[in-house]
């Protein structure tokens, strides 16, 4: 596959990893920007195909366009295909996410966040309403979804608030204007996705719905992957491309 709109380059002088030299490639960057890329533009799809495709394919006993109590019951319903293949799709980014090559906690955090994936699709939570669970579904199941649900999201908040954020000591007086922005678009990030799932746990008092809170959370994670990867840039390029300039 070609580099269509820069996104397959490495990272180009974005001052985010131990380089932190302008408008060069990051030796130190193992992955790719369109892996990050994809990483986010999976959060944001995620709750938006769910409502769409339950709403097309509805489930009796459950609202057919209106969102449901949570995104993890989108797997009791004609959504459910998306849930668990967008789910390992996530997953299979973030086991093979590799990060900066001094900083082993990009790769430790990426595997963490895999495997909390895959647990979040292979253990479903109760069903909602008047559905029935399958046979072989048991209360464990549930507990099992909810740890790995937190455990993906406090990945998500780790690589907001820290990860993305580190720079080389060295190059921490020199950062410039471009990766100070970029710092504080993580931080928001993050603190929206840590606002959002207390949010979210409230509802064990509440019983309130968790669907928006959930929703605002991945779009937050989604946002800051995107940043990260540089997607901005990406769709530039691919508009002055359109436009042959």
């Amino acid at each position: 596959m070609g580099n269509v709109g820069g996104l397959n380059r490495k990272t180009a002088g974005t001052g985010d990893g131990p380089a932190g030299a302008a408008d060069r490639p990051d030796a130190d960057d193992l992955s790719h920007q369109a892996h990050r890329q994809l990483i986010g533009y999976l959060g944001i799809l995620l709750p938006l195909i769910l409502v769409v495709l339950a709403g097309l394919r509805p489930t009796p006993g459950l609202s057919s366009w209106a969102p449901l109590g949570s995104i993890s019951a989108y797997y009791y319903t004609g959504a459910v295909a998306a849930f668990v293949g967008i789910l390992f799709a996530l997953a299979l980014f973030l086991l093979t996410y590799r990060g900066y090559k001094e900083y082993r906690a990009d790769r430790i955090a990426g595997t963490v966040g895999g495997i909390a994936a895959l647990g979040v699709a292979l253990f479903p939570t109760g069903a909602p309403g008047d559905v029935p669970e399958p046979s072989w579904w048991t209360p464990v199941l549930r507990g099992a979804h909810y740890i790995s649900a937190v455990s993906l999201f406090v990945v998500f908040i780790v690589f907001a608030l820290w990860l993305f954020r580190k720079t080389n000591q060295s190059k921490r007086g020199s950062l410039s204007g471009g990766k100070r922005w970029r710092n504080r678009v993580y931080l928001v990030c993050g603190l929206i996705m840590a606002v959002s799932v207390l949010w979210a746990g409230s509802s064990l008092f509440t019983g309130a719905p968790i669907f928006w809170p959930e929703a605002i959370a991945l779009w937050a994670f989604a946002f800051s992957w995107l940043v990260k990867g540089y997607a901005h840039r990406s769709v530039a390029n691919l508009v002055r491309g359109a436009l042959g300039r």
